[in-house]
């Protein structure tokens, strides 16, 4: 059951979006120096050896997990296995602020999957904010002109990210929607080490595809280095856990409004890092989608 929004879940919530905006800045670092899903592999490799020490008391026979494991195979694959690495994918067509962008689409999908598939009902104020956040994408995708959606080609990064965005938001309901003892979800540490542990398997099923059937690239140095160790701590372990927490506390659907800060936080640090500066489609996206997320809070 979820819980009134309150000061300290607000800003549990705010800091998952300003360490992905991050993780979105350093995969187009990494997008020229290593495959996508090589990097992903690696990052929850690193991950998953922070955790060990923190989390093992789940790995024990009668922690109460081992009864839960295909929920878990599902978790990671979704969580740690898929999404990031479509992420790094994405960015090797489209930039961090576009990617975060069409992320912001989040909410509808949110509310289409609890409808179908956990039955949940929506406020209309709740519906017609994320309409209007989705419109904010769909400037992001026509790049503020309107006449380019008669004849839209997407970047296939912006595609990517639209899979991966769905993606996201199934494994964002399955957490609000526990089978598992209430012992190991309190144990953030482990509860987290339980979907890396699985989805460092399925990464790895990815990378040794990307290095079999594709063109693999991995130019090691100390900018890769410097990346690979961020995006495998504060975006990963901190980010998910506090993410987790959150939406556990809340409910998916108003912890995914809380996603759509991500763009604003990887508008200001494209500017410092990359010198990609926000153009005025991304203002009115962004405006489109801020107005969305008014909408929808209110009851």
């Amino acid at each position: 059951m979820s819980h009134p929004l309150n000061l300290t879940t607000a800003l549990m919530l705010a800091t998952p979006p300003f360490l992905w905006a991050g993780n979105a800045i350093a995969g187009r670092m990494m997008s020229h120096l290593a495959s996508p899903f090589t990097v992903n592999l690696i990052r929850w490799s690193v991950a998953l050896l922070i955790l060990l020490p923190l989390g093992r008391n789940v790995l024990r026979r009668d922690s109460g997990l081992w009864p839960h494991w295909k929920r878990f195979v599902v978790l990671g694959l979704l969580g740690v296995g898929s999404y990031n690495a479509l992420l790094y994918l994405a960015l090797r067509t489209s930039s961090p602020i576009n990617v975060t962008l069409v992320g912001a689409s989040m909410p509808i999908f949110m509310m289409a999957i609890g409808r179908v598939f956990f039955g949940v009902r929506f406020l209309p104020m709740q519906i017609l904010g994320a309409l209007l956040s989705v419109t904010g994408v769909v400037v992001v995708l026509c790049r503020g002109d309107w006449h380019a959606l008669l004849t839209l080609r997407l970047v296939p990064g912006d595609v990517i990210m639209i899979v991966a965005t769905i993606i996201w938001s199934v494994y964002s309901w399955l957490l609000a929607r526990p089978t598992e003892p209430a012992a190991i979800r309190k144990n953030w540490s482990g509860y987290l080490l339980a979907q890396v542990i699985f989805g460092v398997a399925w990464s790895a099923v990815f990378a040794t595809g990307e290095w079999t059937l594709g063109q693999p690239q991995f130019d090691w140095g100390w900018p890769l280095a410097l990346a690979l160790l961020y995006v495998s701590t504060a975006p990963a372990i901190i980010a998910l856990g506090l993410w987790g927490a959150g939406v556990a506390r809340v409910g998916p659907n108003i912890a995914s409004f809380f996603s759509n800060l991500i763009p604003l936080f990887t508008a200001l640090m494209s500017s410092a890092f990359l010198g990609e500066l926000p153009q005025l489609y991304h203002g009115a996206a962004f405006m489109l989608i801020v107005g969305g997320i008014v909408l929808s809070s209110r009851r």
